[in-house]
């Protein structure tokens, strides 16, 4: 199968940028973050056209972006180029959760992670609370199976809701700054769904914000 996959990042102050070496069976990927800071808005679109492959804009088959939680102003920024490149280009975009993102590339990365353990991961949010989500890692390793959706709780409900939990379960507390690490996670499960045969239009890539940005 020709053509590859590209994957953004843009919920934190660092980008991260994976494309596939082709979609064959299991394509190689190449990926690379970046501090940006408060220049990513102003800097993306340069960055990403330096780290197209030869092969430009034509040979892209599909897109993934993450689309939250993480900063209000870096998810709206990605969600909006990878919306509009899909739109232009015509492909699947494949908008999945920070968290769910992380937990995949947690649990690959960390070998003592119990394979039957459900994964509970929380990131830090303001106003004292956590985004919060549980996973179920899917049979043969293929993705993760969402128990319970992404959330802003305190830290009181979190903590009782775990209590309750009638599973076992491992807790990941992610860190804002690793969160561009998970690129290749990102495009994995992007291109899991593609050989699935999934096809989700751009329009259907939306933001999870978790809090309002203004709110007190």
């Amino acid at each position: 199968m020709t053509g590859y996959g590209l994957a953004l990042h843009t919920t934190t102050a660092r980008l991260g940028l994976a494309v596939s070496q082709g979609l064959s069976s299991h394509p190689k990927a190449r990926a690379q973050t970046w501090p940006l800071g408060r220049s990513l808005s102003s800097e993306l679109h340069g960055y990403l056209r330096e780290f197209m492959p030869p092969g430009g804009w034509q040979d892209l088959t599909f897109l993934a972006v993450a689309k939250g939680p993480g900063s209000f102003t870096g998810t709206r920024i990605g969600l909006v180029t990878a919306r509009t490149l899909a739109q232009q280009l015509e492909i699947p975009l494949f908008a999945r959760s920070s968290l769910e993102v992380m937990a995949e590339y947690r649990r690959q990365q960390d070998p003592s992670i119990p394979s039957d353990c459900d994964l509970a991961i929380q990131l830090m949010a303001s106003r004292g609370q956590l985004f919060t989500a549980i996973y179920k890692p899917a049979r043969k390793g293929q993705g993760l199976t969402t128990l319970v959706t992404d959330t802003a709780r305190s830290f009181e409900d979190w903590t009782a809701l775990l209590d309750q939990w009638r599973s076992p379960y491992y807790l990941i507390k992610a860190d804002e700054d690793e969160l561009a690490d998970s690129i290749t996670s990102l495009l994995d499960l992007a291109y899991q769904n593609y050989q699935e045969g999934r096809r989700p239009s751009w329009f259907q890539a939306l933001p999870f914000y978790g809090q309002h940005p203004v709110e007190r």
